[in-house]
């Protein structure tokens, strides 16, 4: 490299909505770096997305990776070189966020095939102009693509995805699964002449022996109380095509972040389907639906926070114990909390036999002071000095996003290779209409696929921005292990629960409370800490020495 030469990093990316050649990755790969060496620019790295929309920065890792390295000065570089600024974003706001961010390090960008510098006077300006006008592109792209789904449904036909349970898929058409129809048929018989609610009905089928297909948007082997409800509440059993029940709409208050919001009304059609359950059916079972549809008022203290829930799991089955009250008693009119599993109480799909109350008060001291007596250790102070500037690990969320991603991808893949087989499909082939029908049955198919993917990978990037966002960072909780003593007698429930929550990822259990009084078999951390000269993660309480010393802690 010359002495002085520029550097700069080059940033690519295609999306659904990109099928012309010049806009490839390896097209845009190719102009960049002939810019780049045009201009004299030394290229120290590439960042490419494959298959991402530009509607937000989320989910495109690159991307991300590419303004970290930026952040963290890792090659020195000048600047950004993207083919056009759409190919940088579709969202105004996220485009000049980056931007700023890139600016405040001294990256400028540069967009060849627009002509924008942003080192230029001109050329933020262009910037704001053109990614306000790429968003409204984008929404373009997307009412179109909806209008085409909701036109589908308009005709009876579904809409792509997973066949709803009861039916199955064949060249497009939905067909009753016959090995899974009398599951639905005893759901609406079971709800609308008895008592049953949806738990109810739930319990009636684990227990009288149904068998719950395992089909890939259903991986759960008993019947639980929300899969009775998703299918009393779906129209599609007597012959209807509802759409829209489910919209992706953005978070009041945030920026770019959607979820999923369940509709209050929403357009039904005439299906080409066969009805599973007659039209009054489905009404009786709609009214009763909505009789019971209420929701239980909160008649605990609003001081207390159920400090371990969701963190200790069930020694039976695995699931998270969750917090439970007893109402005040007549005689001594005090109130009492427990944590329990709710698969011994509601219908969740799972078998569990743990009935056993924990009470809150005396599991939540054992767990403090296991920690007190871990902090208290002489060599403790010293070690967790050195953790300081660690952060919660997310290495098996992003692995698992990564996973999806993949898949979406190859579905993204899959809907170009059917894109570009319609397009170079010949019109005079005398069999031309039915080809174009099979690959356009198929195309459509892929957008519920995205769907459900997309999903799954919003819901796990709002997790994994929820533990770095976590109130309570790696560094905070290293500093209040070191005062923990003081710090947690003076914090109120809510912030227990907040500090536990950070700091421990699962409390295991024992069946049965030992002859000593200790629950507690074995405790995760969501990072290693310092125990005995060694970082575990893991702090098993199996032995008996150990167990002793907690117990005689707790009671001191």
């Amino acid at each position: 490299m010359k002495k002085g030469q520029t550097k700069c990093y080059i940033y690519t990316r295609v999306s659904t909505s990109i099928q012309v050649d010049g806009y490839s990755l390896d097209a845009q790969r190719g102009k960049l770096r002939k810019y780049a060496e045009y201009e004299d620019m030394t290229v120290v790295g590439e960042y490419s997305d494959e298959g991402f929309s530009g509607k937000n920065i989320q989910g495109r890792l690159e991307f991300q990776r590419m303004l970290n390295d930026i952040q963290d000065n890792k090659d020195g570089v000048e600047y950004v070189l993207v083919f056009k600024l759409s190919r940088f974003g579709r969202n105004a706001a996220d485009v000049l966020n980056s931007l700023q961010l890139m600016q405040d390090f001294g990256v400028n960008l540069i967009c060849v095939e627009d002509g924008i510098d942003s080192s230029k006077d001109s050329g933020k300006l262009m910037i704001s102009v053109l990614s306000a006008v790429a968003e409204i592109e984008r929404e373009n792209i997307r009412t179109q693509t909806m209008a085409g789904r909701e036109q589908k449904a308009r005709e009876g036909k579904w809409n792509g995805g997973f066949a709803p349970y009861g039916y199955r898929l064949e060249n497009g058409e939905m067909l009753i699964a016959e090995d899974e129809v009398e599951v639905i048929r005893a759901i609406f018989g079971r709800y609308i002449h008895t008592n049953d609610g949806v738990s109810g009905v739930a319990k009636y089928l684990n227990s009288r022996g149904y068998t719950k297909k395992l089909r890939q948007n259903g991986t759960i082997p008993g019947f639980s109380a929300s899969f009775v409800k998703a299918v009393l509440d779906n129209p599609v059993y007597m012959g209807k095509i509802a759409y829209g029940r489910r919209r992706t709409e953005k978070k009041l208050g945030t920026r770019n972040e959607m979820h999923v919001v369940e509709q209050s009304e929403f357009p039904v059609y005439e299906g080409q389907h066969e009805a599973i359950i007659s039209e009054e059916d489905w009404n009786l079972a709609h009214e009763k639906r909505k009789k019971n549809a209420y929701r239980r008022e909160k008649v605990n203290d609003p001081k207390h926070a159920h400090i371990l829930s969701g963190i200790l799991k069930c020694p039976c089955c695995g699931k998270s114990l969750y917090g439970n009250i007893s109402k005040a008693h007549s005689k001594d009119k005090k109130t009492r909390y427990y944590y329990y599993c709710k698969n011994t109480v509601t219908p969740t799909g799972h078998s569990c036999t743990f009935r056993v109350n924990i009470e809150q008060s005396e599991i939540n001291d054992m767990i403090a002071a296991i920690i007190s007596a871990m902090v208290n250790n002489p060599r403790f102070s010293e070690a967790i000095q050195e953790k300081i500037g660690s952060a919660v690990d997310t290495v098996d969320m992003e692995k698992q996003l990564e996973t999806l991603q993949g898949q979406l991808r190859q579905t993204l893949g899959t809907k170009s290779r059917l894109e570009r087989q319609m397009d170079s499909l010949d019109v005079s082939d005398p069999y031309y209409e039915r080809k174009i029908l099979d690959l356009q049955r198929r195309y459509d198919e892929q957008y519920g696929k995205i769907e459900e993917i997309e999903i799954q990978i919003n819901e796990l990037q709002a997790q994994i921005r929820s533990i770095r966002q976590e109130k309570i960072s790696g560094d905070n909780i290293y500093r209040l292990l070191l005062a923990f003593d003081q710090v947690y007698a003076a914090a109120t429930e809510v912030e227990r629960k907040e500090f536990m929550r950070a700091f421990i990822e699962r409390i295991e259990l024992f069946p049965e409370k030992r002859k000593d009084g200790c629950w507690i078999r074995n405790i995760v951390f969501n990072f290693p800490v310092p125990l005995n000269g060694e970082e575990v993660t893991e702090f098993p309480l199996e032995n008996e020495i150990t167990i002793e010393t907690v117990c005689l802690l707790t009671r001191v």
